[in-house]
């Protein structure tokens, strides 16, 4: 804004001589654009008010401080700076004459620049207007075949990577710390073979615990689970600028290198953090019966295990302790024996029951009886054991019960009154896109499961699920945004077609978008699609300037052809430095290393690539499509 009203100004000067005449003549002339440049602007950003879940929370910061920065700026553009610049004498003083020279010096090469090489080009691309436009299409085609062909994959969220890997061990509910240490202490072994074999110092310390481990570090947070079967061995590696090697690719040696065990349940190797360390597929599946839910899910899990680029598969069943399960018969029941009845007495007999307390000095002391410890040693004394019927009577418990051998819940899921459980899997970004494996499965999979197991349903969940809805709400807030956008342009242009001129920067900003990605090697993201949308309010603001300065030509007696000629040689200046300036100020970001910037640097991709691939299309293609309009309206008219 302050580029576009200086630039003006200063032509004004040019021409007026008296400051203070051109600050005025000059803000006057190109207020409507600017007012409705930060409007759009506004507008764009206005849907990441609205994105739900954990995105919301973390990215809904940007909008907040962006919008309130933008209006700010709308005030001091029009008024602060034309007042300072109408007051100004940069010819007063020694050192102030020599920057004035040197101003005016490079001011008359630029200028000399742009009616040189510039104007020949937008003269030639006005004449041949419907090759040039042809060539857009053909270029926004090109594009839109590389991202359909896969050539650029999409994950929900960016994994960032960060400067420790760690593995969770998860072996067999009940095993014991000593075998659990075992197994701790062969992966500890072979991270450090992997450490000796990269003969560089790429790691700070390896820590190995033993009895819990901490997951999660995504949207849900991180939890704590303790038990002798857990484990944890965690490398902190040196900081990215020391070594040599990533994170990632340590945490695939370090896969490669433990291989199968037999023993663990499930292993789990993690080297990103942030919202996009989570698993990144997931699905949900159901069934009212518990032991059809566990062969489903044990066949989704064989079947995920199967595809190329897919790892840590986790069929999301945690085997409990051993339990036996008693069942009353009908025998036990007529002689009055209840459940709990049976419960408490086996309980009493093998575990104990709370005779007495006494008191020693400040500590109690609990005294339990029970049986020996040689008559509850093996399952050979439950089978013997004799059940007191309330008359006083006893009954074996081979006679009072069904004894069977079970396993004990861990934990109990259910999603509208049936058991549900969450099939998840990390996948590989470089081999197949998170996408690709759900629609894969979806149309091959799990129709195949449904059939086979009659009253099985499935849902997206964690990352799919929180994709999908915000996307939903993403599309939704973009509609209205464009709609909002085209709006304001209409009343500012008293126009239907203009308005559609200037948003038609908005497809190649995002042409923009994907090449700044695909040359810095990232892949798109949630992260990227919300730079995208605040792009489209951001890239129609060099449009915006240019026809509105082609609309003063033709108000001023001018040709459509001459028109738009001038209006890219009057606005080339400023529509160049602010996007010059814009991708400036985003290059810190983008070119940031550090962990905490990981977050953003997509977004600061989309937005300063957009910006300024868009600035070739707008000074080329915007004259081009202004005078097939006008063409247009001529035919209309001799009609």
């Amino acid at each position: 804004d302050a580029i576009v009203v200086g630039e003006s100004v200063y032509a004004e000067r040019q021409i007026r001589g008296d400051p203070l005449d051109a600050a005025i003549g000059g803000t006057r002339r190109v207020s409507v654009p600017v007012v409705f440049a930060v409007l759009t602007t506004v507008v764009a950003f206005a849907p990441l008010l609205f994105l739900p879940d954990e995105s919301g929370k973390l990215y809904s910061n940007i909008p907040m401080i962006v919008i309130p920065i933008l209006l700010i700026s709308l005030g001091e553009s029009l008024g602060i700076l034309p007042s300072h610049l109408g007051h100004s004498k940069p010819e007063d003083g020694g050192w102030l004459r020599g920057i004035g020279r040197a101003q005016a010096r490079f001011s008359r090469w630029f200028e000399a620049a742009i009616e040189r090489y510039y104007r020949p080009a937008v003269e030639w691309t006005v004449r041949h207007r419907y090759v040039a436009v042809a060539g857009g299409l053909g270029l926004l085609m090109l594009t839109a075949g590389y991202v359909g062909g896969g050539f650029i994959k999409f994950q929900y969220m960016p994994k960032i990577e960060a400067d420790q890997v760690g593995v969770t061990i998860e072996m067999p509910f009940g095993t014991s710390a000593e075998q659990t240490r075992r197994i701790a202490d062969r992966i500890t072994r072979t991270a450090h073979e992997v450490l000796a074999e990269q003969g560089e110092d790429l790691a700070r310390g390896v820590y190995t615990q033993v009895g819990s481990v901490t997951r999660g570090g995504g949207p849900e947070g991180t939890r704590t689970s303790t038990g002798s079967h857990l484990a944890s061995v965690t490398v902190a590696l040196s900081p990215p600028e020391e070594r040599s090697l990533s994170s990632r690719d340590f945490s695939q040696l370090w896969r490669q290198r433990v291989g199968e065990l037999a023993g663990p349940e499930r292993l789990d190797f993690q080297y990103a953090v942030g919202p996009g360390s989570d698993a990144s597929f997931q699905v949900e599946l159901r069934h009212p019966d518990r032991d059809t839910l566990r062969r489903a899910a044990a066949e989704l899990a064989g079947v995920l295990r199967g595809y190329a680029g897919v790892y840590d598969v986790d069929d999301g069943f945690e085997e409990g302790k051993p339990q036996m399960d008693l069942t009353l018969k009908p025998a036990a029941r007529a002689l009055g024996v209840t459940e709990r009845d049976l419960a408490a007495q086996v309980r009493n007999a093998f575990y104990g029951v709370e005779a007495q307390r006494d008191q020693r000095g400040r500590d109690e002391l609990r005294i339990y009886v029970r049986r020996p410890r040689s008559e509850r040693e093996s399952l050979y004394h439950l089978s013997d054991f004799l059940v007191t019927t309330p008359t006083g009577g006893e009954i074996p418990l081979s006679l009072a019960a069904e004894v069977s051998q079970g396993e004990s819940f861990t934990a109990i899921e259910r999603e509208n009154g049936s058991r549900a459980v969450d099939i998840a899997a990390d996948v590989d970004i470089d081999v197949m896109a998170p996408g690709d494996l759900l629609h894969d499965v979806q149309e091959r999979v799990i129709p195949r499961l449904m059939e086979q197991y009659p009253g099985l349903t499935w849902e997206k969940s964690g990352q799919q699920m929180r994709q999908e809805r915000s996307f939903a709400a993403l599309s939704t807030g973009l509609t209205v945004a464009l709609l909002v956008m085209f709006a304001l342009l209409a009343m500012a242009f008293q126009s239907y077609a203009q308005p559609a001129i200037i948003l038609s920067a908005i497809p190649f900003g995002i042409v923009g978008a994907l090449l700044g990605h695909v040359l810095l090697g990232y892949h798109l993201s949630l992260v990227s699609v919300l730079g995208i949308v605040a792009l489209c309010g951001v890239v129609v603001n060099d449009s915006l300037v240019l026809v509105s300065a082609a609309n003063d030509h033709l108000h001023e007696g001018k040709a459509p052809v001459p028109a738009a000629v001038e209006a890219g040689v009057r606005r080339f200046r400023p529509v160049l430095l602010t996007s010059l300036t814009t991708f400036l100020g985003l290059a810190p970001m983008i070119l940031e290393t550090s962990v905490q910037a990981q977050f953003l640097i997509p977004m600061a991709v989309s937005l300063g690539f957009g910006v300024l691939f868009v600035t070739f299309i707008a000074l080329g293609l915007v004259p081009a499509l202004f005078v097939i309009v006008e063409d247009v309206r001529r035919l209309i008219a001799r009609r």
